[in-house]
């Protein structure tokens, strides 16, 4: 699923927030996220787009590749997490399941003081598989426990949390 336009022109006015950052977007998809957050972004901050699908991926290379700010890199999230030795995270868009229903507090980490993290798909889909109402659910009665995140949940567009690294 792609973000949906409410959630990437927020998605833009976030990034545009953060000249110089470096941010990474959790699930390419074919880029509609990817997009927004290159609309937002100052000449001299950085996105990494991470996905899964190389042919899913592929869409977003062929639309975006030429935008020298952005790297795309193939690979799972777990795999990303696992890897990553660059500079603190200005924001994270995550839209997959590493990073929001499993390994949180490794993307947190991550993020600078005042780091922005997105997630959205909050709010029941049609296209949701059976039982993933039940992560949603375990997501949102886990973020207390975050010490060092500050979030608010919106019931607008697909649902959204955004939260600061504290």
């Amino acid at each position: 699923m792609s973000c949906e336009d409410r959630t990437g022109s927020l998605l833009a006015t976030l990034a545009a927030s953060k000249p110089g950052g470096h941010m990474v977007e959790l699930g390419t998809g074919v880029g509609a996220g990817a997009s927004w957050l290159l609309h937002g972004m100052r000449p001299d901050a950085r996105l990494t787009s991470v996905e899964t699908d190389p042919a899913h991926q592929a869409v977003a290379i062929a639309h975006l590749g030429h935008d020298a700010r952005a790297a795309f890199v193939a690979t799972d999230a777990d795999a990303w997490l696992d890897s990553y030795s660059g500079p603190p995270l200005a924001l994270a868009y995550v839209d997959c399941r590493p990073g929001k229903f499993h390994r949180l507090g490794d993307l947190i980490g991550l993020l600078e003081p005042g780091g922005l993290y997105v997630v959205d798909d909050l709010l029941p889909q049609s296209t949701w598989p059976s039982g993933h109402q039940a992560r949603v659910d375990d997501f949102l009665a886990r973020l207390p426990e975050q010490s060092n995140l500050l979030g608010t949940t919106a019931t607008w567009a697909s649902g959204l949390l955004i939260g600061t690294r504290i």
